[in-house]
């Protein structure tokens, strides 16, 4: 396989991705949180992309599960593959959204919130020169959700 080839492969399989993950994150749904983490690029994930996005769905999928030590497996789990995404390209502002609403949602037992302010201004600082699609989700999720994103700083 060329390199061009399985470069190209794995950026369509990023955007192909994208076009799931978001629904499945957005769920409140057990089975489709597991329905999305059941396909294969999540079992051996490639890029960065694809474990920030497992990890999302890990920590999402904590909070839907039984039993104590099944929600902080899923729980750190998620966590070492986002945050070492986060830590391998921090500028990458949509792994930062991806993080504050997590961080927004979290237990505070868990103590996962000590990256919001850092986050939510970055993501305000960045915002113009983002992707539509990103922006929209952006937006969306500020003047519905969230606590830290202002919907006027977004332009």
């Amino acid at each position: 396989m060329t390199p061009v080839f399985l470069y190209s492969t794995l950026i369509f399989v990023a955007v192909q991705l994208s076009t799931t993950f978001y629904p499945a994150f957005k769920s409140a749904s057990l089975e489709v949180i597991n329905q999305e983490l059941s396909k294969e690029e999540y079992q051996e994930p490639t890029t960065i992309q694809i474990k920030a996005y497992k990890g999302a769905l890990l920590m999402k999928k904590s909070g839907y599960t039984k039993g104590i030590e099944d929600k902080i497996k899923f729980f750190k789990e998620g966590h070492e593959l986002l945050e070492g995404a986060i830590e391998t390209n921090p500028d990458n502002i949509e792994y930062r959204f991806i993080r504050l609403i997590i961080q927004e949602h979290a237990p505070k037992i868990l103590n996962y919130n000590k990256e919001i302010e850092v986050d939510a201004t970055l993501i305000e600082q960045k915002y113009s020169s983002l992707s539509d699609g990103l922006k929209k989700r952006i937006k969306e999720y500020a003047s519905t959700n969230s606590v830290a994103l202002n919907v006027e700083n977004l332009k």
